[in-house]
């Protein structure tokens, strides 16, 4: 399947638009083995594609998926009719059938959104209005001693109660996807990074790799007849260079970093705890794993060169942490805060901007026949997954 190349320069060099292969070497290529690209490879290879996955890092899901929330969303906050309202919603219902057919372990905790303060009921209003009009009609409202008699340590006036929101373990769900896609005669490559792509007209896609594991460096082509470009932090570079010479241009991806602390000892919740949102975050939310483990976050940075390094700026972000949380939960004590993670999250929009939707990008947007480019795909993402993989199956029938 792979023709090793006999450059070890760092620039690639394609045969030119004039070479014409008739048989490629795989059916269909996903890059990225992050919970979207594996749910996408799963769609198509339960379609009968012949499916490889390529894979930059030496596991799944190391970069995004694997530093979330693990929240399985509602669909309480997306604009209705939007890809993320849709998808979400669908998704939702997928993934805990899923789950639970696949062993993949998950709670159906339930959420409760707060308003913290008077002022802060009519933008709960509208929430609870945008909910209704995604079709999530099983949402509660609550009042002071409704809140109370749920959770006695949270402190708020009103609040909506989801109970078909929840948390999965994203690694289990993305082994199981993984064991779909190879039970189907696909298989996923690691170590694996696309440094060249190109669309000779009437021709099979050319995907350069480099090797990034024990042989690093090395060098391989392949031709794929179809091909998705599901990766994450590094779908504009890619887009773009399918791109070159058109009149198409990618979204740009602005990386933003957030930071979750885990609670010492045991949490006094049942139910996640999330604020009210605003400026396209969440807010510190508190959530619990399926082991009833409670951490918090995330925070919101936006930076050129994200990290994933925890950077605690002397015990001022734990103070920040604590001060919001206590919003909520005014009986913690900021030392029962401890490191945990940094998740970084590729975000098609600038600091201030609206939030865009989903952008899954096809021959419409792009021009290229055969080739579908997912870009900004963030929360509700993992929610999603299994929605967008039959979405985007559906765009590059057999």
């Amino acid at each position: 399947m792979f023709h090793q190349g006999e450059s070890k320069e760092n620039s690639v060099n394609f045969p030119s638009a004039s070479r014409h292969v008739t048989t490629p070497d795989v059916e269909t290529v996903v890059v990225g083995a992050g919970v979207v690209g594996l749910a996408v490879a799963r769609a198509l290879a339960e379609q009968g594609h012949e499916v490889l996955v390529v894979e930059r890092h030496d596991g799944i899901g190391r970069e995004t998926s694997s530093r979330s929330s693990e929240v399985i969303h509602a669909g309480l906050y997306y604009p209705p009719g939007s890809l993320k309202a849709k998808l979400c919603v669908e998704g939702r219902r997928q993934l805990y059938e899923f789950a639970s057919e696949n062993g993949v372990p998950h709670a159906r905790y339930g959420k409760l959104l707060v308003a913290t303060a008077e002022d802060e009921r009519e933008r709960l209003d509208g929430i609870e209005r945008t909910a209704l009009a995604n079709g999530v009609s099983d949402i509660v409202r609550l009042g002071k001693a409704d809140i109370r008699a749920r959770e006695p340590e949270v402190s708020a006036v009103a609040a909506l109660f989801s109970p078909s929101t929840g948390v999965i373990d994203s690694h289990a769900l993305m082994v199981a996807l993984e064991g779909h896609i190879r039970a189907a005669s696909g298989s996923v490559v690691l170590n694996t990074e696309v440094e060249g792509l190109a669309a000779p007209e009437g021709a099979p896609f050319e995907i350069m790799t480099r090797s990034t594991g024990a042989e690093a460096g090395e060098r391989a082509r392949l031709t794929a007849r179809n091909l998705v470009i599901a990766a994450s932090l590094n779908a504009t570079r890619l887009g773009a260079m399918l791109g070159a010479g058109s009149r198409y241009q990618p979204p740009e991806t602005y990386p933003a970093r957030g930071h979750y602390y885990a609670l010492d000892g045991q949490a006094p919740f049942r139910h996640l705890v999330y604020p009210l949102p605003g400026d396209g975050w969440l807010g510190i939310h508190l959530t619990l794993d399926v082991a009833k483990r409670a951490r918090f976050g995330p925070d919101l940075e936006w930076q050129q060169q994200p990290s994933t390094h925890f950077d605690d700026d002397n015990g001022t972000r734990r103070a920040r942490f604590a001060n919001e949380i206590r919003r909520y939960w005014p009986g913690l004590e900021e030392t029962r805060l401890l490191p945990g993670y940094v998740g970084i999250r590729p975000k098609i929009y600038r600091q201030g901007e609206p939030v865009p939707d989903f952008a899954i990008h096809g021959i419409r947007e792009h021009g290229v026949p055969c080739l579908v480019a997912l870009y900004g795909i963030e929360s509700p993402g993992l929610t999603s997954s299994l929605a967008i993989g039959a979405y985007v199956a559906a765009m590059l029938p057999r």
